[in-house]
């Protein structure tokens, strides 16, 4: 099993301190062996998770450039992109330059969206749930289609492309992975288009479950279910806590059941000293489930 870290706080240092905050969590990151690095794809912080909307938020794709550039080894995505915060064909297009230059390491993450404050405040369009899941779907296979040798035109209910033209290509196509455990239609797009999941679920048994719902709607796509890479976004309580034994013992039974990558939230402190000093020591013994 691998680990890895979703940044996704910025308000541990001032803002003039940030880059060399991100920098130095990028450097440790590489150092401890971590697999993934991910960042939230959000114009205002989450008042979901209990913050103010007015914390800091950086970004996504610019930081991922700048993660890139610091960075060999680790993956890099979003956790991820929702579908109604860029035109597909231009969030393609994005992340295939974050692929060629970061040497291969791109992830493209996408779902549903969900925060419709932050839509409002900056005047972005939210449709309803039923569209933006065909709007999720539709995206999807344009980024397919534009990792192709197909540059011929894309007809959707929502989308038209002309021209799928891409250049340069991604040096390796990006993994596609669909965020979010919705049984009746986000595990049903992530069987019939992508190549990994990051599923919602706090305990062994509900993974369990999502995946046996996920395994179930494979079968009615015809779709290898071990095609598919597996990860959770994990609180890590114990391991904040130094219990790095308690932790490894935590994330036994998810290894069993085929999770691939368990991707650690941040506490409210520098992120570098977390992936550092707390992150780090786990890494080796995660390794060996």
């Amino acid at each position: 099993m691998k680990l890895g870290a979703h940044l996704m706080r910025f308000d541990s240092v001032e803002p003039a301190a940030l880059r060399k905050e991100l920098g130095d969590t990028a450097a440790y990151a590489e150092e401890a062996g971590l697999s993934w690095l991910s960042v939230m794809d959000h114009y205002w912080q989450m008042m979901r998770a209990g913050f103010p909307a007015s914390d800091p938020m950086l970004e996504a794709y610019t930081t991922l450039g700048y993660l890139a550039g610091r960075t060999e080894t680790v993956q890099l995505g979003t956790l991820v992109t929702g579908v109604t915060y860029r035109h597909p064909g231009l969030l393609a297009k994005i992340v295939a330059t974050l692929d060629v230059l970061s040497g291969g390491r791109a992830t493209f993450g996408i779902g549903a969206a969900w925060y419709e404050e932050e839509h409002a405040g900056l005047g972005v369009p939210f449709p309803p749930l039923s569209e933006r899941f065909e709007r999720l779907e539709e995206a999807v296979q344009i980024a397919r289609q534009m990792y192709s040798d197909d540059d011929g035109p894309f007809e959707g209910r929502h989308y038209r492309l002309a021209e799928t033209l891409n250049r340069p290509q991604p040096l390796s196509r990006p993994e596609i992975m669909i965020g979010g455990s919705g049984e009746k239609k986000t595990l049903r797009l992530v069987a019939q288009y992508a190549d990994a999941c990051n599923l919602f679920a706090a305990a062994p048994d509900d993974v369990r479950h999502k995946l046996d719902v996920l395994k179930a709607h494979c079968d009615d796509v015809g779709r290898d279910f071990a095609e598919i890479r597996v990860t959770t976004l994990y609180g890590a309580d114990k391991l904040l806590a130094g219990d790095v034994d308690g932790f490894v013992e935590d994330l036994r039974p998810f290894a069993a059941l085929g999770v691939d990558t368990m991707i650690l939230r941040p506490p409210t402190t520098s992120l570098a000293a977390w992936v550092r000093d707390t992150v780090a020591p786990a890494v080796p013994r995660v390794a060996e489930l």
